[in-house]
């Protein structure tokens, strides 16, 4: 997916180029300080997304959206919410409010869904809900990578988590349910009120428990179990 960036502050524009890289599905074709001379670049190639600061040199984010016919993909990026409601009128994929996590910059991109003619004319929708190999988790000041396969279980501990990898664990400020959203469905799965696991880290199941390769043993819980079981041995 091919996508530029529209920002005027040097550290908004590296943290973007960051997330950008380590988000596979993205191509980044340019970073301009102003809307103008993005203008002409979308003149000239096609693009599919931008990340478009709202407070920009010459002409705002939202005049510059107001100027364009066809625009690509938008999701803005500002440091003041009070623009959310009206940037909404012009379709924009989201808002993200600076500063924003790695993984609220994932979410935001797994919105779009971009329409792409094939040469035969027809429009196909191609999905990009792909999720990263790798994930950033914040731990009081320090952002740590970590492989999401290498990811064994995460677990609620009052108003934390601790995301379980081999031999050592993470502890997050974000809710279970910030990594049940975030996390591929299709290999992670809820089965406590309190726990999270990796179904490619299962052992066997036993009753209400399940066992996991690190020896760890957790409990299924009631509301959980018979989707998550019929998912298992389907």
């Amino acid at each position: 997916m091919r996508c530029i960036i529209i920002e005027d502050q040097p550290p908004a524009q590296r943290i973007l180029k960051k997330y950008i890289d380590d988000m596979g599905a993205l191509e980044l074709r340019g970073v301009f300080s102003d809307a103008i001379q993005a203008m002409e670049f979308i003149g000239k190639e096609p693009i599919d997304l931008m990340f478009l600061d709202i407070h920009l040199p010459k002409i705002s984010g939202i005049d510059f959206l107001k100027s364009m016919q066809n625009p690509p993909k938008v999701i803005l990026t500002t440091a003041f919410p009070d623009y959310a409601l009206e940037s909404y009128e012009f379709n924009v994929v989201d808002y993200l409010l600076k500063p924003f996590s790695f993984q609220r910059f994932v979410k935001a991109v797994s919105k779009v869904s971009l329409k792409t003619i094939t040469p035969q004319g027809d429009t196909v929708a191609v999905s990009t809900k792909e999720h990263p190999k790798e994930i950033y988790i914040k731990s009081g000041y320090e952002h740590i990578k970590v492989v999401i396969a290498d990811i064994i279980h995460i677990e609620s501990d009052a108003d934390y988590t601790e995301i379980i990898i081999e031999h050592k664990k993470h502890l997050s400020s974000e809710s279970l349910k910030f990594w049940e959203d975030t996390l591929p469905s299709d290999q992670f799965f809820r089965i406590h009120r309190s726990h999270i696991i990796n179904t490619e880290k299962i052992e066997k199941l036993v009753g209400n428990q399940v066992y996991l390769l690190n020896g760890s043993i957790l409990p299924i819980g009631r509301a959980y179990k018979d989707e998550f079981v019929k998912r298992i041995l389907n």
